[in-house]
């Protein structure tokens, strides 16, 4: 492990209960933008649709964000704030089983994880490194000189292909970036080399995921600012790497190849993607993964979870839930509240999700780093 961490506080000593507080939440299914109540208690306020059940699976971890199960079969978490990566045994029924280890500590702005033959992969802001496991004590620095500032969130997934993917968000709300790599994806081989921009014109994607069944990546999209309430819509991208590289507007137009006012160039928009699927403005998405657990009605299999964060970009707040992407023949065509009530109606925020991951036994798992808690939605019906 390193020394101290240069972002943040030091947060070490902060309690963390893994305590799970079960709550008897079975209610209709909220709809789009409605279903908050304005009951604080955390045992009553966040919403799922009927025959579903949340629970605390932890607390007191300020600034979690991604999360990642394990090939060992536990749940490792990001404090970014902290730059650590805790990890959690997790009981038979998805519980947390004790207190969780810090598996690495002194990171610099932490976020994406994930695994490739044991070894655990993390995206910080300035680079990429892999921790040999199963000690996760030796680090080896895979992807240097990533560029800094603006939007510092490095998402990283392995594709089926073998390769690294990893997301670079902007530097601004709306420029023309100096760095190629920047509002882009990039591909690399697991040992680093062989960097190519699959992707550009995202302007900040957060979540990546692979569709179970036809391996093509999907990238959500934060959109720009400053353009109104509903504009531009939050996006979901899917990506189709091979042959020129793909560009998806930003900063010269949004959503249906509309030309942004500052640029208003209408023939530049003209070759680049739409989004599959537009959602709600200023929402936020951060965390997605595909629904592949058991445990879940069969309906749900396949379909994609994504945590809103929610923005302040809005004149009424919006966001701060967990959505569900119904998902047929590979494509996405609808989304609708999964859980919520981290907004209250009176408008107070009560949490801001940010990961979602399935667990061995099929559970939901959601990370919250306004309120720190991890939660757990489960299929009690």
């Amino acid at each position: 492990m390193r020394g101290d961490t240069t972002v943040g506080g030091d947060l070490s000593m902060v309690p963390i209960l893994s305590m799970v507080l079960v709550l008897s939440v079975a209610c209709s299914a909220p709809t789009e933008g409605t279903g908050q109540t304005t009951n604080d208690d955390p045992q009553a306020f966040v919403q799922v649709p009927e025959g579903f059940e949340v629970s605390i699976f932890a607390e007191g971890l300020s600034g979690v964000r991604m999360l990642e199960m394990g090939p060992d079969g536990r749940l490792y978490a990001v404090r970014s704030s902290a730059g650590e990566i805790v990890r959690f045994d997790v009981n038979a029924d998805g519980t947390a089983n004790g207190d969780p280890a810090v598996v690495a500590s002194g990171l610099r702005q932490p976020y994406g994880l994930a695994f490739r033959n044991g070894d655990l992969y993390v995206g910080e802001t300035h680079q990429v490194t892999r921790l040999a496991g199963p000690a996760f004590t030796q680090e080896t620095t895979i992807v240097p000189g990533l560029p800094t500032g603006g939007h510092w969130t490095r998402e990283i997934e392995f594709g089926p292909d073998g390769l690294l993917y990893l997301s670079v968000g902007s530097s601004c709300n709306l420029c023309e970036e100096g760095d190629a790599r920047r509002a882009a994806v990039v591909r690399y081989a697991a040992n680093g080399s062989g960097a190519e921009i699959i992707a550009a014109g995202l302007r900040n994607t957060v979540g990546l995921a692979f569709h179970p069944e036809t391996g093509a990546l999907w990238a959500n999209q934060n959109e720009r600012d400053n353009l109104g309430d509903d504009v531009p819509a939050e996006e979901l991208n899917i990506l189709s790497p091979g042959g020129a590289v793909e560009h998806f507007g930003w900063p010269y137009c949004y959503g249906d190849r509309v030309p942004n006012p500052e640029y208003a160039d209408a023939q530049r928009c003209a070759g680049t993607v739409p989004p599959a699927l537009k959602m709600q403005a200023h929402s936020a998405p951060l965390g997605m993964v595909f629904y592949d657990g058991d445990q879940f009605p069969v309906e749900y299999q396949g379909d994609l979870f994504m945590a809103f964060h929610g923005s302040w970009n809005r004149s009424e707040p919006t966001g701060y839930k967990v959505v569900r992407v119904r998902v047929e023949n590979g494509q996405p065509i609808s989304y609708e509240d999964f859980a919520a009530g981290w907004l209250s109606g009176s408008g107070s925020v009560r949490g801001r999700p940010v990961a979602v991951e399935v667990g061995p036994e099929g559970s939901l798992y959601v990370s919250d780093d306004g309120a720190g808690r991890i939660w757990r939605v489960r299929w009690a019906g």
